[in-house]
């Protein structure tokens, strides 16, 4: 998998299948019958380049992405300013400290605060 794909016609859904927003949001987007490209990040290893382009498209930095409050963050690491290439090796090492569920559709990413948040793709 290397740049992300995206169209107008389904929506990509990058969520943890631990985490129980991104099985809400799952659950919700297929009730609702939405054409879906499912990405569990727990199965799919994220490249270097899909997590810069996943911060651009939110328009914020790769270290935005990283919820330094999930436990497995702080239980493996303290706060610091890491360079963007560290940022995105702890995600890739670590898929469950990243801020989840995104959707995607054509033009459009958000990070999906609450299930139905799905259907403003």
């Amino acid at each position: 998998m290397g740049e992300i794909a995206t169209s107008n016609r389904q929506v990509t859904l990058f969520y943890n299948s631990d985490s129980p927003r991104g099985e809400q949001t799952l659950a919700y987007a297929k009730a609702n019958r939405l054409k879906l490209e499912e990405i569990d990040i727990l199965k799919t290893k994220l490249t270097g380049t899909q997590i810069v382009e996943l911060a651009s498209k939110l328009h914020m930095e790769v270290a935005d992405l990283v919820n330094q409050n999930h436990p497995a963050y702080a239980s493996h690491f303290e706060h610091h300013n890491f360079s963007e290439d560290d940022w995105i090796k702890m995600i890739q090492h670590n898929p469950e400290i990243m801020k989840q569920p995104i959707a995607l559709r054509g033009d459009k990413t958000i990070i999906v605060d609450t299930p139905t948040d799905i259907l403003k793709i």
